[in-house]
């Protein structure tokens, strides 16, 4: 193969370095396609373009494969747990034990919030959108670090704050969540893990025991959501990171570009489908059928994926984790025998199997966050939760390579051309 490309532009002809990843991806390198020719490249919502170079998350999407640091994510649902994989994603290798011990240790420590950002949390409407509270407390943590603030932090500091982070965003959002229930806020137990120790703080006193197999389920909802390569969230975090700014912000605006129903609000939307199923008769067959009618303006949700073409990897994990759940807490709720319903009627459904409209990662986590009794507002909160580390590895990815530049993304300028002022 060549080590570059020609491309002609009318009498002119360039060259274009190609570049090749480790899993033979191909590129062709077009950062001098400007300063020899005067021209850009016009990609709408950056469908074919490749912002960066990174080690840290594989995605095929023709072939469904999902890999962490090289590790295929079926194996580390099966074998880690998601703080294991957040020190993977961080620092490139699986840690060790006095190294996990560490981390754990370190996140752990970092669960509890200074004194008077409480007070902020309770300034917040109890009907406020917990989203919001999250990007809003995220940015708002800055001012109680000032000592890291500064965006060529150490590997110490690093460490530090991430842990902070995955420790502080916990306590947040089971903070704010207790208050719209009228509840008191309750302490992190670091001996349960971390998400039993987040179950806990969500629903203590209130009758619901952590059952071991639904934490642990859980705990792998939060793995395979933790990076999922240049999605928009993640490259939000990556052009705000390119600014220098500190990393409180940067993570902030990361949660603000998930709130977006077409990213991480996809759950949402999912049980929000439900609903108005179930307001209007519950028929889950008649709603498949609207969903075939190009005419009609219902819209199955939680069906295909943009990037996956096949199969979504992570839902057929999930999958096996949503029915655990409701296995364990056998919960009676006509929204969840309505998903099954479509489920089930979907996976059988030559209309649905030849357009591989398979049931995704956001049908299954809408049926686990509502089996828990987790409010459908606080559902992207959880994505949060999960999220968080691959964020933070992308940001120090970013940030450990000096050859990065601001993002600054060029136009195409299609208005006025000069006119005067009357």
């Amino acid at each position: 193969m060549s080590d570059s490309a020609k491309l002609k532009i009318g009498d002119q002809e360039v060259e274009l370095p190609i570049i090749k990843g480790t899993e033979s991806e191909k590129a062709i390198d077009i950062r001098s396609l400007r300063a020899q020719t005067g021209y850009i490249t016009l990609d709408n919502g950056f469908m074919n373009t490749g912002s960066c170079e990174s080690g840290i998350t594989f995605l095929n999407g023709e072939k469904g494969i999902l890999r962490y640091r090289g590790y295929p994510i079926e194996q580390l649902a099966e074998a880690s747990n998601f703080v294991e994989v957040s020190c993977l994603l961080l620092n490139g290798e699986l840690p060790n034990k006095e190294e996990y011990d560490s981390f754990n240790k370190l996140v752990s420590s970092h669960s509890k919030l200074p004194a008077s950002f409480n007070e902020i949390l309770d300034r917040f409407p109890k009907d406020a959108h917990p989203m919001g509270v999250m990007a809003s407390a995220t940015a708002a943590l800055s001012g109680f670090y000032p000592e890291l603030l500064n965006p060529e932090l150490s590997a110490d500091e690093q460490e530090r704050v991430f842990a902070q982070l995955m420790g502080q965003l916990k306590t947040i959002a089971a903070h704010f969540y207790r208050r719209t229930q009228n509840l008191d806020p309750v302490s992190s137990d670091p001996s349960l893990g971390y998400a039993k120790d987040f179950l806990n703080m969500l629903f203590h006193g209130q009758g619901k025991d952590i059952d071991d197999d639904v934490a642990q389920a859980l705990d792998v909802l939060f793995m395979l959501h933790a990076d999922h390569e240049q999605n928009c969230s993640t490259s939000t975090v990556r052009v705000i990171g390119s600014s220098h700014a500190n990393l409180f912000a940067t993570i902030s605006g990361g949660i603000s570009a998930l709130w977006g129903p077409l990213h991480g609000g996809a759950n949402q939307a999912v049980l929000e489908m439900l609903e108005e199923i179930n307001q209007n008769g519950g028929d889950h067959k008649k709603y498949l059928e609207k969903a075939k009618d190009k005419n009609d303006s219902f819209r199955l949700m939680g069906f295909g994926h943009r990037v996956y073409k096949n199969f979504d990897p992570r839902a057929k994990i999930i999958k096996k984790a949503c029915d655990t759940v409701l296995t364990k807490l056998n919960v009676q709720d006509p929204l969840l025998d309505i998903a099954k319903g479509l489920e089930e009627e979907a996976l059988k459904d030559d209309y649905f199997v030849q357009r591989n409209l398979y049931p995704n990662v956001d049908f299954y986590s809408g049926i686990i966050y509502k089996a828990l009794g987790i409010p459908t507002n606080m559902f992207t909160v959880m994505f949060v939760l999960g999220r968080l580390p691959g964020w933070l590895a992308q940001w120090k990815e970013l940030r450990d390579n000096p050859a990065n530049k601001i993002a600054r993304p060029r136009q195409i300028y299609s208005g006025h051309t000069e006119r005067n002022y009357k």
